[in-house]
């Protein structure tokens, strides 16, 4: 019988990590308005997911990935890097998985706005991560010219933000991928004015 490095049976090690995951945090999110999107977070980004590589932080406590996205356009904070390492919780190594409920999910060749900030994860302090989970992820869907960007919290259970709204940013249709970016770049200088 295989064992995990916890000395579980491999399928008790992931039956062990899946009820701790889901019972530690259900994962229950308050819908994100655009502009808190924005506010709360240091960078918004377009790219493209070139790779993704899971593995057990220093510790040995937790499996993180790290997912390299070629940047297409840095919308708001710090540009200069073509490429960009975005740590995210959860993944999978020999055969065990961590699930995180609500996480984006980054898949390599596919293009993205992300809404990105600087978070300590267990073994990780100060990675560039996606600290409101799936609603800081927009699939860009459509062909050039016709882009549209497409929460990847369409679908998740959002409690309701203060203005009671419960849909993901766009629905389920998303928006036009120009008005998102203009959106976001308004924000951005409205709350640097303040």
């Amino acid at each position: 019988m295989q064992r995990s490095r916890f000395g579980l049976p491999a399928g008790g090690a992931l039956a062990l990590l899946l009820a701790l995951t889901s019972s530690a945090q259900a994962t229950t999110l308050v819908r994100a308005s655009l502009s808190d999107l924005v506010a709360t977070n240091s960078q918004v980004v377009v790219g493209e997911v070139v790779d993704a590589y899971s593995y057990w932080n220093p510790e040995g406590t937790f499996i993180l990935t790290d997912v390299t996205l070629a940047t297409r356009e840095v919308v708001k904070g710090e540009s200069g890097k073509q490429l960009l390492t975005i740590t995210l919780l959860g993944g999978s190594v020999d055969g065990l998985s961590t699930v995180i409920l609500g996480n984006p999910q980054l898949v390599p060749g596919n293009s993205y706005v992300l809404f990105l900030n600087r978070e300590n994860l267990p073994g990780a302090a100060g990675s560039l991560t996606l600290r409101d989970l799936c609603q800081g992820s927009f699939e860009i869907q459509g062909s050039p010219g016709k882009e549209r960007a497409v929460s990847q919290a369409v679908g998740e259970p959002l409690l309701p933000d203060r203005k009671g709204q419960v849909e993901a940013v766009g629905g389920a249709q998303g928006l036009p991928l120009a008005t998102l970016l203009e959106s976001v770049r308004n924000a951005a200088r409205q709350g640097v004015r303040k």
